[in-house]
């Protein structure tokens, strides 16, 4: 049936998605692995400044 949208259409929402992005792409690994170093540094300090 032509003429009949969904409503993600309607929204915009897919056309949100599809937009080209101008900023630096990262993947999850990059985001998990940030993620794990940046704790560990947390962690770390902790322990170090409450000696």
């Amino acid at each position: 049936m032509p003429g009949l949208s969904t409503p993600q259409q309607q929204a915009g929402i897919l056309s949100f998605y599809d937009a080209p992005e101008k900023g630096p792409r990262f993947s999850a690994k990059h985001i998990l692995a940030f993620a794990v170093i940046f704790s560990i540094i947390i962690i770390f300090l902790d322990h170090v400044v409450a000696l």
